[in-house]
């Protein structure tokens, strides 16, 4: 396994980090105040196509490969979150749907925009029944012809606000179960689809969620992304395709973190010396190095791997649990270095806090990850008892 990353990549990387240094973060507390990602910042990400990570070049995009995505998505986790989840959610469960499984027509049409930000992204499959049980839709597609009438309803869908472009998932043949879950490429202008008010959540500010709404929207075949019932394989397929970029974002940002921590250490003094020279603190400090190392080595790994199309399942859900477990680690422990001043709105470690807690959550539960690992090692297990 090689991580080492080309000229282009190291480039790209150091272009981002300078990017999110000196642009990004000096409005991450307007960004938390004004709920809001500036167009400023927006546009300057179109400029410097991040976008289009993934997307192949022939389409306007970079076509970075996933270690190449893990590497930027690594320096965007080193900001607010909000703003890392616009990017994130895009050039992932956004857009990889039709990048992997697109007919060349579907690519055509909607990649190259998508590659400019010019059209934003988004997935939508949870809704109020169908959250960890992905299975249990009640969103509805019939065939009338050469179209489909959608009827439903999806909710905590992220980018849904900003974005134009949408993988929906609905019920083509309630009787054959998951089986009869197939994908659709909707428009966010097509009629009969409603974008809701946006939610509020207790993190990710700048980054909106909302529920959407499908009331006898005609959506025409040549929609159909992937073959008419391949949905829910499709939804796991996409969704395990961004879990070693997930992870690449939380380790971003839990050596931000550290970052953070190590400043605060070197200046802070209490019983008239640094508190980095303080056992416990030095305790804590190595704690988040150790937990980063390991987290950087696996990401990387289950990135290598994806590239190599090696199958990943168990890796991916590996990767977004762990990820998701030392962000939160971290982010407690970064907070305790910094005591008091840690729990002030005007800090960004309170930011950060709250902002790990949904990587538990979403793109796939904790406990949804356990189940995928439980189930590929039984998996193995039969296999080697054949």
């Amino acid at each position: 396994m090689d991580f080492n990353f080309t000229d282009d990549i190291q480039f790209l990387r150091e272009s981002v980090r300078k990017f999110v240094r000196e642009q990004v973060e000096p409005s991450a507390m307007d960004i938390e105040e004004d709920d809001r990602i500036p167009d400023r910042i927006v546009s300057l990400s179109k400029d410097m196509g991040l976008f289009g990570l993934g997307i192949p070049e022939q389409y306007g995009g970079l076509g970075l490969d996933m270690v190449g995505k893990c590497a930027i998505y690594e320096e965007l986790g080193k900001t607010h979150n909000g703003y890392t989840t616009l990017i994130g959610a895009h050039t992932g469960i956004g857009s990889v749907g039709i990048v992997d499984l697109g007919t060349e027509e579907q690519k055509e049409k909607y990649l190259p925009k998508m590659a400019t930000g010019e059209w934003i992204g988004a997935f939508a499959l949870t809704e109020p029944s169908a959250g960890s049980n992905a299975a249990n839709l009640k969103t509805t597609a019939v065939r009338h012809g050469d179209r489909y009438v959608l009827n439903g309803s999806k909710h905590y869908i992220t980018n849904a606000v900003d974005a134009h472009v949408f993988t929906v998932m609905a019920v083509t043949d309630r009787e054959k179960g998951a089986r009869g879950i197939t994908s659709f490429i909707v428009e966010k202008d097509t009629p009969g689809f409603t974008v809701g008010a946006v939610e509020r959540k207790m993190g990710l500010r700048g980054s909106h969620s909302a529920e959407l709404f499908f009331d006898n929207m005609e959506v025409p075949t040549e929609n159909v992304l992937g073959e008419e019932g391949n949905g829910y394989v499709n939804a796991l397929k996409i969704l395990a395709n961004g879990r070693a970029g997930l992870a690449a974002r939380n380790l971003g940002s839990c050596v931000r973190l550290l970052e953070h921590s190590l400043d605060y250490a070197h200046e802070r003094e209490q019983f008239g010396q640094k508190i980095v020279d303080m056992q416990a603190v030095q305790h804590m400090l190595a704690d988040i190095s150790m937990q980063i190392e390991v987290l950087r080595s696996l990401t990387y790994r289950v990135a290598w791997m994806s590239d190599q199309k090696m199958r990943v399942v168990k890796e991916a859900a590996i990767a977004k649990l762990y990820a998701s477990e030392v962000y939160n680690s971290v982010a407690d422990l970064a907070l305790q270095i910094h005591g008091g001043i840690g729990y002030m709105k005007d800090y960004p470690i309170e930011r950060y806090y709250r902002d790990a807690r949904i990587t538990k959550i979403y793109e796939g539960t904790s406990e949804i990850q356990r189940n995928i690992i439980a189930g590929e090692l039984k998996r193995d297990y039969a296999q080697k008892g054949l």
